[in-house]
């Protein structure tokens, strides 16, 4: 009886030597830095500790910061590999676990349940992507069984510890001695329904745990900051030599080459525009582009971003509500896209600088003053002027609006950040990605998913000018080695249709967006690719990914369940059974609108609540399916079209007669709009020459014409759109 009482003090006396040896080097090589140890104290003895599992020094890191002892669930395989591994079990409290027997978890129960702190990886191994993996169900049985809360716990900087990693080579730059965070974050008690049960019950319990994970992620995530600042952090991570952006013109730009830029080109932009906030830029999908953006953000300038396909009357209205005097363009796209009376009807009321000349203006004053800027980091971008407040405007996209006039849409550089990382939270994009973006920057799919979150990612980004190019971008995609493409449905179907089967083959991720992804293209990507669709979903407004579908979780026919950190709600709609009006509340959230009516006035979401106008279902797993738009907007060929706005044209061409406009499914672009009216014998080339004249863009006017006596209406005197949706799509 003594020598077990010896035995027992004397590893108890080793566990605390080992912890406090532990506390000592972790701090003095790592710089290790715990956050959060007041939630553990808030869970009390009884706990389970789920963490993220970044390396092999993942148990001895939460060992030596925890006060009070611990037992670590290991898989047995692990604990039995190597003399380290042995030696643990025989010094720290270590209860080896097989996956595959039942019988462990009960125990581990009975642990719990005893009053123990139970530390366990979900993920069962370390980490491979640098990302989360695949999450076991065991740890969150173990709490709900035993009554106890689970407390996440978030390891970062662990994975690329030289010699502690499994990370393969490119998946991120290894350092001997990285800066590590530990973070616990508050304890969380599982609620299941009560009528689950059996399988049921313990998928339920493997998603919450799931989600629970991916919220730790993106809360420990360093989102609250400005964009050039995370630019900055990403430069210092990987490298400020490495290569991470290129386009047409094949010109590789490395992270100090595209900072130097954004100082020089910055810098002469403000000096051209003393006392404006806001400018507009005009530019195609280019390394041009970026650095202009960028360069904007530098020197304390807020970019606008015009869409040049929405015509000359709706871009004078967008830079009308945003209170935008002077344009940024070049002389070389506004020729080739043939811009010319645009740019004509821009000059009424705003100044036109052009690139081209900004470049012939450059001195060599200019010049070094950017490069030492660049060279200072954080200070060149106080001396520069940037705003570094992360609630400040960071950017201004535009959308249609009810009446169809396009409302500014202010994004903060916390919202897009906040976007970026709730998406790397359930997805492993990393250094080894090179992300292919053809979509226009002037989208928030394009601008954010396309462009600021490779940035934060520290994936290397190729950007091309138009996505309507079906035999060149196959083309550019396998030269170029992508291996994460994002795209449209309808442009998804159009290199379908030119590209050859191997044009895709280091494609890992084909995330799609803007439009629903038509069961004919997941199929054709599937046979001739072998590649799944990722279907999201999202809004100008959220900056703008929602939802999506990930190989963790996917479900054909959704756009995935909602990301980390998004709060919602369904409202009823009148005639709606299944489902109801989606809004959403989160990070992500824009700051509000401007209207032209009410120039450079900001209108925020009332109560940080966003109505996404669509009409949804959310099943029990929490997949997402988009009914409809409560809001009526129309995406043709990926282009927003406010159908209201185009009832009210017509209202105006033909005001004795009613009208109402519908969209239905179309092959090749998307949808298409369906006029129903009351006006007889019109037809489509009259439509389309009176809309023009209205200043109407084409994707505005409707593709189809049907005629009735009178148009159906609700219980309310409201127009029955529902009806009418119906009867379009049967004639179609």
């Amino acid at each position: 009886m003594d020598d077990t009482r010896e035995a027992s003090w004397a590893r108890r006396w080793l566990r605390r030597f080992f912890y406090w040896l532990g506390r000592v080097w972790l701090r003095l090589f790592y710089r290790v830095e715990v956050r959060g140890l007041e939630n553990l104290q808030k869970a009390g003895a009884r706990a389970v500790i789920v963490s993220n599992h970044e390396s092999y020094l993942d148990g001895q890191l939460i060992g030596s910061f925890v006060s009070g002892d611990l037992s670590f669930a290991v898989n047995t395989h692990v604990a039995g590999r190597g003399l380290l591994a042995r030696l643990a079990t025989k010094v720290f409290d270590i209860i080896t676990v097989d996956p595959g027997n039942a019988m462990a978890l009960r125990s581990l129960i009975r642990k719990v349940a005893q009053g123990r702190r139970v530390v366990i990886f979900p993920e069962g191994r370390v980490t491979l992507t640098s990302g989360l993996m695949k999450i076991y169900d065991g740890p969150a049985v173990i709490a709900h069984k035993a009554g106890a809360p689970l407390v996440p716990a978030r390891i970062e900087g662990a994975s690329k510890a030289r010699l502690f990693t499994r990370l393969p080579p490119g998946k991120a730059r290894l350092r001997w001695f990285p800066k590590i965070t530990l973070t616990f974050l508050e304890p969380v008690r599982l609620d299941p329904p009560a009528e689950l049960s059996g399988p049921a019950l313990r998928r339920w319990l493997g998603d919450a745990l799931y989600d629970l994970m991916a919220e730790a992620a993106f809360t420990t995530a360093p989102w609250r900051r400005h964009l050039m600042e995370a630019f900055l952090d990403a430069r210092k991570e990987n490298g400020g030599k490495r290569l991470v952006l290129e386009d047409i013109n094949r010109e590789p730009l490395s992270y100090d080459r595209i900072a130097i830029g954004a100082h020089v080109l910055g810098g002469e932009l403000k000096a051209m525009t003393r006392g404006e906030t806001t400018l507009g830029v005009l530019l195609p999908t280019s390394a041009g582009c970026l650095v202009t953006l960028l360069g904007l953000l530098t020197n304390g300038r807020v970019p606008a971003m015009l869409n040049f396909s929405t015509g000359a009357l709706n871009m004078a209205a967008a830079c009308k509500a945003a209170s935008v005097k002077t344009i940024v363009t070049s002389r070389r796209f506004v020729e080739q896209g043939g811009l010319e009376d645009v740019i004509a009807v821009l000059e009424r009321d705003c100044r036109i600088i052009w690139l081209e000349e900004v470049r012939e203006r450059l001195g060599a004053a200019a010049k070094i003053r950017g490069l030492i800027r660049a060279r200072l980091g954080r200070a060149g971008l106080k001396i520069a002027g940037a705003d570094l407040d992360p609630d400040g405007a960071a950017v201004i996209l535009f959308t249609s609006g009810s009446e169809g006039v396009p409302k500014g849409v202010v994004l903060s550089h916390a919202n897009l950040l906040a976007n970026a990382h709730q998406v790397l939270s359930i997805v492993d994009f990393n250094t080894s990605d090179l992300i292919f973006n053809a979509l226009p920057m002037f989208h928030a799919l394009g601008l954010s998913a396309g462009v600021f979150l490779p940035l934060v990612a520290g994936s290397r980004l190729f950007l091309y000018p138009s996505p309507l190019h079906y035999k060149v971008i196959p083309e550019l995609v396998y030269e170029t080695s992508a291996t994460v493409f994002f795209a449209t449905d309808t442009f998804l179907a159009g290199y379908a249709r030119n590209a050859h089967p191997y044009d895709f083959y280091n494609v890992r991720y084909v995330v799609a967006g803007a439009e629903r992804v038509r069961e004919e293209t997941r199929r054709t990507w599937m046979n001739r690719f072998g590649l799944r669709i990722y279907e999201g979903y999202g809004a100008t407004e959220t900056s703008p990914v929602l939802a999506v579908n990930t190989p963790m979780h996917f479900k054909a026919g959704t756009v995935g369940r909602l990301l980390p950190a998004i709060k919602w709600r369904i409202e009823p709609v009148e005639g709606i059974e299944d489902g109801g009006r989606l809004v959403v509340k989160g990070p992500n959230v824009m700051k509000g609108y401007l209207r032209a009516d009410e120039p450079g006035v900001l209108e925020p979401p009332e109560g940080g609540w966003y109505d996404t106008g669509d009409i949804v279902a959310i099943d029990d797993d929490g997949y997402v399916t988009i009914k409809g738009r409560a809001k009526r907007f129309a995406k043709v060929g990926g282009e927003m079209v406010a159908l209201p706005g185009v009832e009210m044209i017509l209202g105006r061409i033909w005001p004795d007669h009613d009208h109402a406009v519908v969209a239905v499914p179309d092959r090749k672009k998307g949808e298409k709009l369906v006029l129903i009216t009351t006006l007889a014998d019109l037809s489509r080339r009259e439509l389309a020459k009176r809309m023009k004249e209205e200043g109407a863009a084409d994707i505005a006017v409707p593709r189809e014409i049907m005629t009735v006596e009178e148009l159906p209406v609700l219980g309310s005197g409201k127009t029955d759109y529902v009806t009418l949706q119906d009867m379009a799509r049967q004639a179609a």
